[in-house]
């Protein structure tokens, strides 16, 4: 049997972006190795069956800031393949993409299926060879440098150079593991908070934009700035979703629970009380409830306000009292929730962990430990926030090992 020049395991977006590469720049016998019935399947879920393809942050040291791992060795990879590449190279390939008002990156049709039409048909025009259900168990590294990929089953491949892809699957961990690396315990990142606060239902569905977050945890202060929503088991949206992100393994360590501070409004202490004092002065003898001190407070959310720190919503701007109106400014510069777990549906993509990113040359995604074995995208210990910043990692990493394993073959 003779060996194939690059076997991929995993056949998600980076074990695809990287047997393409290879095989656009001269490597011949390529096998991609897909545990499933299914390829491509992240993709296909993904922005609620869009799939947000990247993000139009197009200068590498910003689009490096929406990792909460990955820094510096990120930075070098962008600095060779970055947003705008990927733009242009799915669209050389046919595939019609859109910019949408938040930076978001889609196809032109909304349908994540032509995402996937696009990288399989460049696959097998390139005569890349896809095994579905060869789920890979073990993989051994013979004395002359080939290496021996074993399925469930006791299916066998040969290979030249092997490329893991298999996304947070703890199987690739293992794989990796046995060949010599070292894993960062995976833990979930991007997820929503819950919270047991009572009548807080009642403002599920609100949403406000630009609002600080905080949690503070082990001694390290987390902050975020984005857009809140309000939820009917607690808090979602981007600004929460990055604050999961960038503060993933403490968050894990403390068992998901933990002290949100919500800061309703940018103003000093100072600021608000004057605000306050205005409208005593002014809108004397108008209801609390029909005058908000901050126009950016629904309605809805300033009554549930209210109610928290027991003042009568009915009540006029006039009688307020001393007490109250310190309640009021300490309540929209620092609301604090108690967070029991994370929200019910489990709807966290993205693993914090998995291959330690100092045992890979980000040059090339190769292992500095076992020649010849390469990574591509969640694999390694490399997480994005929301917004298409994972998928950027999938194809960047896999655009980088296909180059590398080209100059290989060459």
């Amino acid at each position: 049997m003779d060996p194939f020049d690059l076997a991929v395991v995993g056949g998600g977006a980076a074990g695809f972006m990287t047997a393409i590469t290879a095989a656009e720049n001269g490597v011949k016998r390529i096998i991609i190795l897909e545990g499933t019935s299914k390829l491509m399947e992240k993709i296909r879920i993904s922005g609620g069956g869009r799939c947000n393809v990247t993000n139009a942050t197009w200068i590498p040291n910003e689009l490096v800031e929406n990792y909460p791992r990955g820094g510096i060795k990120l930075l070098e990879s962008f600095n060779r393949f970055a947003a705008g590449d990927v733009f242009d190279w799915f669209e050389k390939k046919g595939l019609n993409l859109k910019i949408e008002e938040d930076l978001r990156v889609f196809p032109l049709s909304n349908s994540s299926s032509d995402v996937i039409d696009c990288l399989r048909k460049s696959a097998l025009s390139k005569k890349v060879d896809i095994l579905t259900k060869f789920f890979v168990k073990e993989i051994f590294k013979t004395p002359n440098n080939v290496f021996n990929i074993f399925s469930h089953k006791k299916e066998k491949v040969i290979a030249k150079n092997i490329i893991l892809s298999t996304g947070g699957h703890p199987s690739g961990h293992k794989l990796a593991q046995n060949l010599g690396h070292k894993i960062v315990k995976p833990v979930p990142s991007l997820f929503t908070f819950s919270t047991k606060e009572s009548n807080l239902d009642e403002c599920s569905g609100v949403s406000i934009k630009d609002i600080d977050i905080e949690i503070k945890l082990n001694n390290k202060t987390f902050q975020n700035r984005g857009d809140l929503l309000i939820t009917h088991w607690g808090f979602s949206g981007p600004a929460v979703l990055k604050l999961s992100a960038i503060a993933a393994r403490e968050i894990f360590s403390q068992k998901y629970k933990f002290n949100l501070i919500i800061k309703w409004s940018v103003l000093s202490y100072e600021e608000l009380k004057e605000k306050i004092n205005f409208l005593r002065m002014n809108k004397g003898k108008v209801n609390l409830i029909n005058s908000r001190p901050l126009p950016k407070l629904t309605k809805r959310l300033w009554i549930f306000l209210l109610n928290k720190i027991s003042i009568d919503k009915e009540k006029k701007w006039a009688d307020l009292l001393a007490n109250e109106r310190d309640k009021i400014i300490n309540t929209l510069i620092s609301d604090k929730y108690i967070i029991s777990g994370k929200g019910p549906f489990g709807e966290e993509f993205v693993t914090s962990g998995g291959v330690n990113i100092n045992e890979v040359n980000f040059k090339s995604m190769e292992s500095l430990i076992c020649p010849g074995l390469f990574f591509s995208g969640e694999v390694l210990d490399v997480d994005g926030i929301t917004g298409g910043f994972n998928f950027q990692h999938c194809w960047t990493s896999g655009w980088i090992a296909g180059m590398a394993v080209s100059k290989l073959n060459h």
